[in-house]
């Protein structure tokens, strides 16, 4: 059987992944709404939460988007960015709000 040649994401590890931790690092620290959604994006979520950070390619990769340029890189919820996909534009409705049960309308 012939091996398969293994594709890379250069901003994860191709030639650009050096220069995109740097630039997803300066996106966490100074940017607080999701890109997508115009929503804040609450960093102290575990990564596995759909809510949480993450950085997303304003032009996608997959559309010759620059992989680290940080003017391509804008802060994202976890599950905007994997509903954009590799989209240029999409609308994201908002993230749903707290419900109130009912000990919140009790303790009021």
């Amino acid at each position: 059987m012939g091996a398969t040649k293994k594709r890379y994401r250069p901003d994860r590890d191709g030639p650009y992944q050096a220069q995109y931790k740097t630039n997803k690092k300066i996106v966490l620290a100074t940017q607080t709404i999701c890109g997508i959604c115009g929503q804040p994006v609450d960093k102290t979520l575990p990564p596995s939460d759909p809510m949480s950070a993450t950085v997303d390619h304003i032009i996608p990769i997959a559309r010759n988007g620059h992989p680290s340029d940080l003017s391509n890189l804008q802060l994202a919820h976890r599950a905007c960015n994997r509903m954009k996909s590799d989209k240029l534009n999409v609308e994201v409705p908002p993230p749903p709000k707290k419900i109130k049960t009912l000990l919140d309308w009790h303790t009021q």
